[in-house]
Formats: structure tokens, C-alpha cells, sequence
């Protein structure tokens, strides 16, 4: 597990030997202090030998987006037309804005990335009249949406808190009167869509395959994402048996993200 270093006063030098040493993070405070994120493939002795001290101050690293992120702090990212920003910063008005929870989707991760991609170049395309988000999370794919123009959209997970935070996000962002919520799976919906995107993994996508085709409309657009690229021909195969045809796919740092339309 990846730990982190805190050095109270540190130099351009010392950034270098850090980011050399494959640091998967890195901030300078005010006063030169400088703190890393270093993998666990690195050991602080390590660390220090390459600083050219005794010793580091070590403590454990957090995890960010449901822990498949590591980074020191929150921050800002920009995806396409959409610019995602902690609640606690400053943001232009058109922003999105999250709250920092334990739920998936700060938009760090590259699998939310390609979703919001996919979701923007759906809305100007052809923009659905909604959307239906299966495992929302954070709701950042939903609430993303809204923001990039798409009129409605309906939120579903499982996990009770995952739809607490949504609903604050929602609310955080004024978006709460175009914003739906359920409990469960796409099992539970009962009518189509347009757009549905589902950024879960491999295994449950193949799973509920059926159940996700179920709920795409007449030449509607599936978005799956979260899927390693030494998944992606067996997710590819269970959409295809049942009637999806291939639009694209996108890639980024080993994940990739499907783009399918429904042959009906």
C-alpha cells in the first residue's frame, strides 16, 4: 500500500529525486515543506538515501475515489467542456461541484474520464432526452451529464450512502429538481432510455448484461466503462449476443470504455 512522506523543508532538488523515484503524488506547501505519495515498492530507507537524510517522517496514504485513486489532496480536474471542483474551492458557475465521501467519482479516475467523454460527445451528437446512470456513486456521471445539456437523468445503486451523497451533490449543485434516485439495480427500472452509461467492472457488467440491454430504447447508446483492457473483448462479446453493435471505445492508462448502440 502506497505511504506517505512529509519533508518540512525541501528543495527543488529533493522534488526531482522524488519524482524519480516514481512518486505517485507530490505537493509543495508554503515554507518549501513538500509531501509524496510513494509506492510501496519504494521503501522510506530508500527515500531517504535518495534525499541524502537519516530519515523520513512516514505515515499511511488515503485513498481517494472508493480507494482506486492515490493522491495527496482533492483537487480540480477538467474533462472535456466540464470542469469537476471540491465543494470546498472556489468554481465558476458552470462547474460541478462534489462532495469529498467515500463514494466513487471524484473524477480523477481515468474509467470516469472516459464516461464523461462518451457523455459529451453523446449530447452533441444527438442529445438523449435523458439518462440513466446504473451504479451511480458519487452521481458525478449524472450530475455531468446535466451540466453538459442532457434534460434529465435517473441515479441508481445499491449502496444507501452512495445515493446520500449523490443527493447532497445534487443539491450542492442545484440540480435536484432534474435529478431522480433509486434503490438498485437495472433490474429495478421499469421503463427505457436513451443513454445508459454503467462505469462499474468487468465481472458485474457481464452479469447484468441482460438486464443493462433491457433498459437501453429504440437505437439507444450504452456506455460501460470500468473495464481493464484484458477485459475488454469478453464485455464485448456479452452486449453483442444480445443485439449491441460497437460505436467505439476509448482508452486510458490500462482501462477503457466502451460506446455501444442498440441494433433495435
Amino acid at each position: 500500500m502506497p505511504y506517505r512522506v512529509d519533508l518540512p523543508d525541501g528543495s527543488a532538488d529533493a522534488l526531482d529525486r522524488l519524482v524519480e523515484l516514481d512518486a505517485l503524488d507530490v505537493e509543495i506547501s508554503h515554507g518549501n515543506a513538500i509531501a509524496a505519495l510513494m509506492p510501496d515498492s519504494v521503501p522510506p530507507e530508500q527515500v531517504a538515501s535518495a534525499l541524502g537524510v537519516d530519515t523520513v517522517a512516514v505515515c499511511p496514504a488515503r485513498a481517494r475515489d472508493d480507494g482506486s485513486v492515490w493522491v495527496l489532496s482533492l483537487r480540480s480536474v477538467r474533462v472535456g467542456r466540464l470542469l469537476i471542483v471540491p465543494a470546498h474551492f472556489e468554481a465558476e458557475p458552470n462547474a460541478l461541484r462534489l462532495i469529498d465521501a467515500s463514494a466513487f467519482g471524484t473524477g480523477l479516475h481515468p474509467t470516469t474520464a472516459l464516461c464523461l467523454e462518451a457523455i459529451e460527445e453523446a449530447a452533441e451528437i444527438d442529445r438523449p432526452d435523458a439518462l440513466l446512470d446504473v451504479g451511480t456513486g458519487s452521481g458525478v456521471l449524472a450530475l455531468g451529464a446535466l451540466r453538459l445539456g442532457v434534460p434529465r437523468a435517473l441515479g441508481i445503486d445499491a449502496d444507501e450512502e452512495a445515493l446520500r451523497v449523490t443527493a447532497e451533490n445534487a443539491r450542492l449543485n442545484e440540480l435536484g429538481n432534474r435529478l431522480w434516485l433509486a434503490r438498485g439495480g437495472p433490474e429495478a427500472v421499469a421503463r427505457t432510455w436513451p443513454l445508459v452509461v454503467a462505469n462499474i467492472l468487468a465481472a458485474p457488467l457481464i452479469e447484468m448484461a441482460p438486464d443493462l440491454v433491457r433498459r437501453v430504447g429504440h437505437h439507444g447508446h450504452l456506455v460501460l466503462s470500468g473495464i481493464p483492457s484484458s477485459a475488454e473483448q469478453d464485455v464485448d462479446q456479452a452486449y453483442r449476443r444480445l443485439g449491441m453493435r460497437r460505436v467505439s471505445v476509448k482508452s486510458r492508462a490500462g482501462w477503457i470504455a466502451l460506446v455501444m448502440r442498440a441494433s433495435w
